[in-house]
């Protein structure tokens, strides 16, 4: 009998039957999702005001996600806190798929903005799939004396602490993205929070403060009926829809960086199954071209990734943005 065992295809055989077993042991370990998922509607939170561009990219990603799914993708804000309240309910819910989280840069910020966070993005959270990214521009009033950046700075300069810098709250890039402008010009500007930076844009046309960093989709449509005016896009090219306005590189400003990226997110414990569903409708609903050129006209360049390049991404955000809060010593209690 050990002759046997031990001959050569018997050892083949029992490698074999070893393997399978294996993986029936992990394939029984991974939590499953139930075969009929989803069976009913979804939310996807977004949470920031009506109007910004979370609020675009979030109609159109519910609208192709329903699609995909077969089921009704309802798109909900909940707006507050710098985008914190939304992230934090959606952390808070159940992990049946069923109640999503559109999250952008915020998620990588407070966790070293806020001395207080009642969630941890990267633990109570799981990531699905990026989804798209854009770059800001910083605008200004479309009377301010000002063309370029050199031009704000100097005016600046000139007037210390007069000039208002409206941002859409603690914990949002385009806030921190000042904070960043004044730390490395040295300016006193003073910062105005609003609940959104749809709210800090409305503020900049109605003459109430001198400037924003706002995403294309959200001050794109302005600067192109010379509402505003753009005075640099800040990210490495110029944007499709903005071919006139320079980058701050050009403009010779290169570490005035501030992109904003989305990212799916669901409830830490979502089951995988689950999680690879959701993956597969968002990357079915990135490669339709209807979808793309409509992401592509408000300035939104289409993603998409795994799962664990999504956590991956996050993860290094967490630490790139954590420098930045760390070097403009901005903190919120």
């Amino acid at each position: 009998m050990r002759e046997d065992l031990e001959s050569t295809p018997m050892r083949a055989l029992l490698r074999l039957l070893s393997a399978f077993v294996l993986a029936l042991a992990a394939a029984s370990a991974q939590p499953s999702a139930p075969p009929e998922y989803p069976v009913r509607a979804l939310r996807l939170i977004l949470p920031f005001p009506p109007g910004g561009g979370t609020d675009m990219l979030g109609r159109i990603v519910t609208h192709a996600l329903s699609d995909s799914l077969g089921v009704a993708v309802i798109a909900e804000n909940r707006p507050g806190a710098g985008g914190n309240i939304g992230n934090e309910a959606v952390a808070r819910a159940a992990p049946d798929g069923y109640t999503l989280l559109l999250g952008s840069p915020g998620l990588a910020i407070s966790p070293s903005l806020y001395r207080r966070l009642n969630y941890d993005p990267l633990r109570d959270l799981s990531a699905v799939a990026l989804v798209a990214d854009i770059p800001n521009v910083l605008a200004v009033q479309r009377s301010a004396p000002v063309h370029s950046i050199k031009e704000l700075i100097q005016l600046a300069r000139a007037q210390p602490g007069k000039l208002a810098f409206g941002t859409g709250g603690p914990g949002t890039s385009n806030e921190l993205g000042a904070h960043l402008f004044l730390t490395v010009t040295r300016l006193r500007i003073l910062i105005v929070p609003h609940r959104g930076v749809n709210q800090a844009t409305l503020a900049l046309l109605g003459g109430h403060v001198d400037m924003v960093i706002a995403s294309v989709a959200t001050v794109g449509t302005h600067i192109r009926e010379q509402k505003l005016r753009g005075l640099a896009v800040l990210g490495p090219t110029r944007a499709a829809t903005l071919p006139d306005v320079p980058t701050a590189a050009e403009a010779g400003y290169p570490w005035l960086q501030v992109r904003t990226w989305y990212v799916v997110m669901a409830p830490a414990a979502t089951p995988r199954a689950i999680v690879e569903r959701l993956n597969a409708a968002l990357a079915a609903s990135t490669r339709s071209d209807d979808v793309r050129a409509r992401l592509r006209k408000l300035g939104f360049e289409p993603l998409s990734s795994t799962p664990h390049e999504a956590a991956q991404f996050l993860a290094a955000e967490t630490e790139r943005w954590g420098k930045v809060v760390s070097a403009a010593g901005a903190r919120v209690e």
